[in-house]
């Protein structure tokens, strides 16, 4: 896989995959074919159904399998880490597309060029299927300009410093390992766990937004709930960070975008689904950050990832429900 377009970094690019569908094959091409090639790529699957293995292994990546039972965002990645190569781990999602030849020669500069620079993540556009709100929420999150953010950023960005995403992103090796690998069991926000503990370290997360995917979801309201509520859950997790939170600010800003963008454009009938969005949002996260009042059949409802979440009962990973 590695020829002479590689550079001096050695990258090992890691996806996890869970029926990945024909589309992983077009993102392994595009990953090949890439300025800077991949030095090996590694495919995580949890026990796949629609071949998604098997196709992997045809394009070439190495495979790796884990029970769906044993996924968690972290350890997952933790686990194929742990067997990679490369000096660099690029970590991406089966649903992310490069977006050209670029991306990770774009991905890695900042770790190349930048001081104390360790973990950048890439930009993400919606795809053109996407709705007009998962359009401007990406927009919003994801700027055309690019930014490092360290330490000093802190006081005016709050916990939007730490934010990262490994829809597409890439770590120093040695950082990776002397940061303690990313956070296990976690329901939520390994990569932003990650960024923090660099940034607190003294260490610089980049954002390049010259290293671009395609990466969208049209999420129902319900989805967003739950993707909220154990966002939460993953904060109420980690009370170290609590100081840093304040979900609210961040959020008010986008509705407002959202809003303001809707009125240009006169598309008025979408300002109901974007209010039921909105208050999706922050009364999953509320409930999330306030599980530990319900009742445990009522969290596990709730929860995106009901297998996580009991790993992180099994591990008591400061988790406790009532009964």
């Amino acid at each position: 896989m590695h020829t002479n377009r590689e550079s001096a970094s050695k990258v090992s690019v890691i996806i996890p995959t869970l029926n990945a569908g024909t589309e992983l094959e077009q993102l392994l091409e595009r990953l090949q074919r890439q300025s800077v090639l991949p030095y090996e790529i590694i495919v995580i699957d949890s026990c796949s159904t629609d071949g998604t293995a098997e196709l992997a292994q045809r394009a070439g990546a190495r495979v790796m399998k884990v029970d769906r039972a044993e996924f968690d965002h972290g350890g997952t990645r933790n686990r194929a880490a742990m067997e990679a190569r490369g000096d660099i781990l690029m970590f991406m999602t089966q649903d992310a597309l490069p977006y050209d030849d670029k991306l990770i020669e774009e991905l890695i500069r900042p770790l190349a060029e930048g001081d104390k620079v360790v973990y950048a993540y890439a930009r993400q556009i919606a795809r053109p299927e996407a709705t007009l709100l998962e359009k401007l929420a990406r927009q919003h999150n994801y700027p055309q300009q690019s930014e490092v953010k360290s330490y000093e950023d802190i006081e005016q960005l709050g916990i939007k410093t730490f934010f990262c995403s490994n829809v597409c992103s890439a770590i120093r090796r040695e950082t990776f390992e002397s940061m303690g690998r990313f956070q296990e069991p976690v329901i939520f926000n390994e990569d932003l766990f990650m960024a923090a503990k660099c940034v607190l370290t003294g260490y610089k997360v980049a954002y390049s937004a010259k290293a671009v995917v395609y990466h969208s979801h049209n999420y129902t309201v319900m989805q967003q709930f739950k993707r909220y509520f154990d966002n939460g859950i993953s904060m109420r997790c980690n009370t170290w960070i609590t100081p840093y939170s304040a979900v609210g600010k961040a959020g008010s800003k986008l509705v407002k975008l959202q809003l303001k963008e809707l009125h240009r454009k006169r598309q008025w009938l979408l300002v109901p689904k974007l209010v039921a969005e909105s208050a999706a949002k922050l009364i999953g996260y509320k409930l999330g950050m306030n599980y530990r009042l319900l009742p445990a059949f009522v969290t596990r409802k709730l929860s995106m990832h009901r297998l996580i979440f009991a790993q992180l009962e099994n591990n008591g990973a400061n988790v406790t429900l009532k009964s």
